[in-house]
């Protein structure tokens, strides 16, 4: 069986972060790891606060499990803090990782930061020359650019600029934006994933979406392919998504 690890946040709700990335790798048949970089509380509504994993401890934990099993794709969720980003590079230089997908949290749909000052600079020159795929919304992708993203044009010239800091693909998901669902793929040359844009507000589409691209690359696929299987998988979760709390609705993967 294929096997997949997660480094990214705890979230109490099931919707997002560690939690949801295990339930994705598992709807597609690939074994799910995972380290825990950080804690939050929250539900449905929100974020109320956040709490970091100790650097040296998020290191502990990735040396041991990566001294016994070593995973066929990896996704980079929330870290929170410098030290926990440059643990994780250091674990990549070490173990040389492959097949790795970075959705660099930075701010919460509810508006909190989940990055503490320097982190998206640092994210950005310690972590993107790693990853097979980066996958930032037009927020996280307006901060970690400099661009605000706006227009099409906008998308363009960030997805330019953060393949200059070294991650093979961009795809920057456009499901924050207005009219049509659709990411844009920069490689070198531009594509785009269409979808039709579910109505209501969702917890957790940036980690879903991510770490179905990380399942899918660890089975095998090139990031194109994984990129449009992991879109269509996004538009079934949409149909099946329910309303059990007093927020945003979540997936029922």
């Amino acid at each position: 069986m294929n096997t997949a690890l997660t480094i990214a946040g705890f979230d109490p709700s099931g919707g997002a972060g560690l939690q949801q990335d295990l339930k994705v790798f598992h709807a597609f048949g690939v074994y799910g790891l995972s380290a825990a970089a950080a804690l939050t509380a929250q539900n449905s509504s929100g974020v109320t606060a956040v709490k970091a994993v100790d650097g040296n401890f998020l290191r502990k934990q990735l040396e041991v499990l990566l001294s016994d099993i070593v995973p066929d794709a990896t996704k980079v969720g929330m870290l929170l803090t410098a030290a926990n980003v440059r643990v994780v590079a250091r674990i990549f230089r070490k173990y040389r990782l492959k097949n790795i997908v970075l959705d660099p949290v930075i701010v919460s749909s509810s508006g909190r930061m989940l990055a503490e000052k320097g982190v998206p600079e640092l994210i950005r020159g310690e972590i993107f020359p790693y990853c097979a795929v980066i996958t930032p919304n037009i927020h996280e992708a307006s901060v970690l650019s400099g661009v605000a993203v706006t227009t099409d044009a906008d998308m363009a010239k960030a997805a330019i600029i953060l393949k200059g800091f070294g991650p093979r693909q961009v795809i920057i998901t456009g499901g924050h934006r207005s009219g049509s669902a659709v990411d844009m793929v920069y490689d070198g040359t531009f594509s785009y994933l269409k979808g039709k844009r579910a109505a209501g507000e969702y917890h957790g589409t940036g980690c879903a979406f991510s770490s179905a691209v990380t399942a899918l690359l660890g089975k095998g696929l090139d990031v194109q392919d994984a990129a449009l299987n992991a879109k269509r998988f996004m538009g079934r979760s949409f149909r099946k998504s329910f309303s059990t709390g007093k927020g945003l609705r979540l997936f029922s993967i």
